[in-house]
Formats: structure tokens, C-alpha cells, sequence
């Protein structure tokens, strides 16, 4: 009944299935990363790198000469200034207001004019006042005779009184009622006084040497010491001063110099630092120093004669704080900044420039105090810098523009001598 089991049938043998598709698709892409990243890594490595070896081979031995500037350091003064703003500030600004009532019957000015201390500006109507002084004359000429009256009774007084005639009652009455009339004779005296001040203030004078502005009433009209404008503005224009601030670090060598009895000269230019509009002195500073602005209130003082200060006229203002005398000086276009600092670009004897690190000290202008790195006689570039390195050859610019016509091109040491070139290929000699 059990039958034997029949081996299982081997399937014939199959050729190799071939590679799917999806796995040739991912090798070939990953073939592509590979030379698109090597590809690129030698791109950089041309374009990237390849600038460094070609500044050095155009700085090294066999480069063409730089056309360059030069300068010989010397020595001379350097001023050491300090530059602000300021402000034209009058030293004295009246307005003038008439201290009585009273008409305004005459103008004595013309609006523009340069008037003296002590000049007539305005007339008010006189004869109030003149009346009113008349009146206080007389009431003193009546109390003085009254005074004399009581006092020649006090003496009469007095004699009777030594040989008991009259009751010493009598007496001391006598004596009290001279003392009061000289009371009212003093208060007389005041009032004519007082009357005669008013007479006089019908004549308005200036106050101060200034500048007549513009009339503010009219002859006619009935002026009061409660004015607000008043009649005019007298400005005073010489002497005048410039009000203006520096930081509060230049404080103290501000009154160092300044209590040392030095005499600070001070400038003054227009709106644009380009022209000078006057020259004058530091007169003082401020007591105190602003705290929201950490500066310091400075007054300078100008003789302004040819009137070319006004208030309220801004200006820049060039302060002389201190000169360094007989100093290395060199131009500012000279010095270079970059890795080894501040550095300028020194011209060796053999026509090549060498780094030579400096020490700056005051700038003035376009020259510079050196305070290290450089002696007098040194010869320096100060045009044609930019792509100079160390070691670099150069051709000075005054040989060059001197054995050159204009317009032709800087010689080379590398390009060859034609006559030589001519020589070497066969040419007759000339």
C-alpha cells in the first residue's frame, strides 16, 4: 500500500538573468557625482590658487618696474588743531525801549547805521516833564524859605530860652518843626532829581557801539516802558564773539595751556571749512560741562573789523591748541594700513621698496608728524602704491616722465633693446 516517494524534479538550468535596470541606473549617476566633484575640485585648485603664484610672479625678480611717486622726508612744524562748530554770538544785544510815556516826536537814526554809545536815537514830547520839573523846583524854592523861617525862630528861641523868657516847651517845638522842614526840603530835592532823570530820558541815546537794526514803531505813536518790541535793536558787531563746544577730552590741555598765560589763536571759516572769514583768540570756557553731550562751552572773542561775523551766523571753527616744532613730517598720501599695521612703502637704493613700519604722531592737514620708523633723507612712496610689495621694483615717475615723451609707455627691464634685437637677428649695425 505505501509507495515510494518520487525525487523532486530539478528545474533545467537557466541562462543569468541580465542586471535590472534601477541598479545600472544608480552606478551611472553615481559615476557622474564623482567626476562632477572632481571636476570641481580641479577648477578651484586652477582658478582659486592660481591668482597667489601669479602676484608673486609678477612682484618677484623678473617683474616690470612700478611708476611711482616719491617723497623725501624732512622736517618742520605741525600744528595740532582742534575743529568745531560754533555759532556767531553778540556781546551785547539791547533792545531800546523809552523809560517814560510819552509821543515819539522824532527818529535820530537811520535802520543800518553804526552808532557810538551815547548817540541820539529817539525824542519823546518834552514838555510834560519840563513842566513837572518847574513844579518840583518851586515846591523846593517854597519849603527852603519855610526852613529858614524855623530856623531863625529856633534862635531866637534859643536866646530867650538861656534867660528863661519862654518855656523850654516852646523850644523843642521850635526844634522839631525845623527838623521837619528840612525833611520836606531833602524830599523836594529828590523830586527835581526825579523830575530832571525823566527830562533826560526824552532823549533815548544808544547804550552800547553797535549796529542799528530795524525801526520797530513809527514817529508819532505813543510809546510806554511796557513796550515789548520797543523803538529798535542795537547789536554790537566789534568786538564779537563765537560761541562753540569741544569734547570734554581736550578739556584739560585746553586750560593747561590757558593757565600757562598762552594766547589761543582761533579761526573762523564759512559753512563749507573752505574760506576764512576771521581770525581771533580763546577768551575762557565754561564752568561746567554737558552731560548729555560730554562737551565743553567755548567763547572766542574777534575783532570783526571788516564786519564779516553776525550773530547767529554758524561757522567752523579751527582752534590752534599747540605747534611741534621742528618734527619728521611726511604727506598723509603716503601711509599705507593693512596687516603689519601703519607702514609706508621705503625706496632702497637699488630701485626696489621694502615695509617699514611707523609710529604716527599729530595730523595736519595733508602732512603727518612721524614719531618712529623713518628719518630725515628717506625717500617714500606717496603715489602709485596699490600694488607694490615688498621687494618690488620701481622707476620713479620724474625719470621716467623725463626720458619719456608724453604718452609713451613705461620701459621694461625684460622687454629687449631693439638696436640689440637688430644685432642678435643679423641686422647692419647703424
Amino acid at each position: 500500500m505505501d509507495k515510494p516517494l518520487k525525487p523532486p524534479i530539478k528545474a533545467p538550468p537557466t541562462e543569468a538573468s541580465p542586471p535590472k535596470p534601477r541598479s545600472r541606473w544608480r552606478f551611472s549617476l553615481t559615476v557622474i557625482i564623482v567626476l562632477l566633484v572632481v571636476a570641481g575640485i580641479v577648477w578651484w585648485t586652477r582658478h582659486g590658487t592660481a591668482p597667489e603664484p601669479q602676484g608673486r610672479a609678477g612682484f618677484g625678480r623678473n617683474a616690470p618696474p612700478m611708476s611711482v611717486a616719491d617723497e623725501v622726508i624732512g622736517k618742520g612744524d605741525i600744528k595740532l588743531t582742534l575743529n568745531a562748530l560754533g555759532t556767531v554770538t553778540s556781546l551785547a544785544t539791547v533792545t531800546i525801549r523809552s523809560q517814560i510815556s510819552g509821543y515819539l516826536m522824532k527818529i535820530d537814526f537811520k535802520e543800518g547805521d553804526e552808532v557810538k554809545k551815547g548817540d541820539l536815537l529817539a525824542e519823546i514830547d518834552s514838555r510834560p516833564y519840563e513842566a513837572a520839573l518847574a513844579q518840583a523846583k518851586g515846591q523846593l524854592a517854597r519849603d527852603e524859605a519855610l526852613l529858614k523861617g524855623a530856623q531863625v525862630d529856633l534862635q531866637r528861641y534859643q536866646g530867650l530860652a538861656a534867660q528863661n523868657a519862654v518855656p523850654h516847651q516852646t523850644l523843642d517845638t521850635q526844634i522839631a518843626l525845623v527838623a521837619q522842614d528840612q525833611g520836606t526840603v531833602e524830599a523836594d530835592r529828590a523830586a527835581v532829581k526825579s523830575a530832571e532823570v525823566n527830562l533826560n530820558y526824552t532823549r533815548i541815546v544808544s547804550p552800547v557801539d553797535g549796529r542799528v537794526g530795524l525801526r520797530q514803531v513809527d514817529q508819532g505813536n505813543y510809546v510806554t516802558p511796557g513796550d515789548t518790541n520797543g523803538i529798535v535793536v542795537v547789536t554790537q558787531l566789534a568786538p564779537i564773539s563765537v560761541l562753540f563746544t569741544v569734547p570734554e577730552d581736550n578739556l584739560q590741555a585746553i586750560a593747561k595751556r590757558l593757565q600757562s598765560g598762552a594766547v589761543l589763536p582761533v579761526s573762523a571759516l564759512d559753512r563749507g571749512g573752505a574760506n576764512k572769514l576771521a581770525d581771533g583768540t580763546l577768551q575762557t570756557f565754561d564752568s561746567q560741562i554737558d552731560q548729555t553731550t560730554g562737551t565743553i562751552k567755548l567763547r572766542a572773542q574777534f575783532p570783526n573789523d571788516q564786519r564779516t561775523l553776525y550773530p547767529n551766523q554758524f561757522v567752523n571753527v579751527r582752534l590752534l591748541l599747540d605747534t611741534h616744532k621742528d618734527v619728521t613730517t611726511m604727506s598723509t598720501a603716503g601711509i599705507q594700513r593693512g596687516v603689519p599695521g601703519t607702514f609706508v612703502y621705503l625706496i632702497n637704493p637699488d630701485s626696489t621698496v621694502s615695509v617699514r613700519q611707523v609710529q604716527l604722531g599729530v595730523t595736519d592737514g595733508d602732512r603727518v608728524e612721524v614719531l618712529s620708523g623713518l628719518n630725515p633723507g628717506d625717500r617714500v612712496v606717496i603715489d602709485g602704491a596699490d600694488k607694490l610689495r615688498d621687494g618690488a621694483k620701481i622707476v620713479l615717475r620724474q625719470s621716467f616722465e623725463t626720458n619719456n615723451p608724453p604718452g609713451a609707455a613705461a620701459p621694461s627691464q625684460n622687454s629687449p633693446n631693439p638696436a640689440k634685437k637688430r644685432r642678435s637677428e643679423g641686422a647692419p649695425k647703424q
